[in-house]
C-alpha cells in the first residue's frame, strides 16, 4: 500500500513540474481546430522562442505566432493547451513544450 502511495505522489509531482506531459490537459476540440498548421506561442524576450524562429525560418516552415503577452486570442489558446512556459508549438495536432529542435523539425516537416 506505502509504495501505491509514494508512486501516485511521484507521479502527481512530475506532472506538476512537468516531468511528463498531462495527454488529458490539452483542449482536443482546440488542438483539431489547427489542422496541420504550425502555432507558435511566445513572447519578444524569449531566448528560445528566438532559436524557435530561427529554426523554423531556416526550414521554410510557415508557422502563425502569437505573442502571449500582447495577444488576447493567443493567451486563450495558450491557456487551452494548459501552458507553463514558453515556447509552445502546436505542430500538425502535436504540442510541443520548451524548446525542442528534433520534435520540431520531425512533426513540422
Amino acid at each position: 500500500m506505502k509504495k501505491a502511495i509514494y508512486i501516485i505522489v511521484a507521479a502527481g509531482i512530475l506532472f506538476k513540474l512537468g516531468g511528463f506531459n498531462n495527454p488529458f490537459a490539452d483542449d482536443p476540440e482546440f488542438v483539431a481546430s489547427y489542422g496541420d498548421s504550425v502555432v507558435l506561442y511566445a513572447t519578444s524576450w524569449c531566448g528560445y522562442c528566438k532559436k524557435t524562429r530561427e529554426i523554423l525560418e531556416k526550414n521554410n516552415i510557415e508557422y502563425i505566432e502569437y505573442d502571449i503577452e500582447h495577444s488576447a486570442v493567443g493567451k486563450n489558446e495558450y491557456n487551452k493547451l494548459n501552458g507553463r512556459g514558453v515556447p509552445l508549438m502546436l505542430i500538425a495536432g502535436e504540442v510541443v513544450r520548451g524548446y525542442d529542435p528534433k520534435s520540431i523539425l520531425r512533426l513540422a516537416k
